[in-house]
């Protein structure tokens, strides 16, 4: 058993005996992999930083102008809106002066009926007061009417005359 720890540590300390070694390779294969990078980079021409960079710029610049077109439209609705408030104004304006004149003319028919009414009660007033008249009058009219010789058909034929005008003008 003694040789197995012997050659465990002998091993170890193969390697552990030469730090400055060690660190030489580990420095070589830093600067290997920098060197790459630096190639690789100078190679395709791109750096992330750089493009992180744009990208960024690219974004800030896509946000401002989103931002300025939701300005243009947020104004654009504002227009809008104060438009619509002016013509419902307006319309209100109009339905106001409707409701005016709607009023007028329903009293303007209410009077104008009144006045029908009243006009109908005197009509009717009028026949019967007609009406009683004639009831008044003796149904045979008088026989004893003096009649001039020459003159009597003059007189006789205007009357007729008048009373057919009368019926068609009537």
């Amino acid at each position: 058993m003694p040789e197995l720890t012997s050659r465990s540590t002998s091993s170890f300390a193969r390697f552990g005996g030469q730090p400055i070694a060690i660190g030489a390779v580990a420095l070589a294969i830093v600067l290997l992999g920098i060197g790459s990078m630096t190639l690789w980079r100078a190679y395709t021409g791109t750096t992330p930083e750089t493009d992180r960079v744009v990208a960024t710029r690219q974004l800030q610049a896509r946000t401002a102008q989103a931002s300025e077109q939701l300005v243009e439209k947020t104004r654009g609705l504002e227009v809008t809106q104060q438009e619509s408030i002016d013509q419902l104004q307006v319309v209100q304006d109009q339905l106001l002066t409707v409701r005016r004149l709607l009023a007028a003319q329903q009293a303007d028919t209410r009077k104008l009926s009144e006045q029908v009414g009243t006009l109908t009660e005197s009509i009717d007033g009028l026949r019967q007061s007609f009406a009683s008249v004639r009831a008044s009058e003796p149904a045979n009219p008088p026989a004893t009417r003096k009649r001039s010789a020459g003159g009597s058909a003059k007189p006789h034929a205007i009357r007729s005359v008048n009373r057919k005008r009368g019926k068609t003008q009537g």
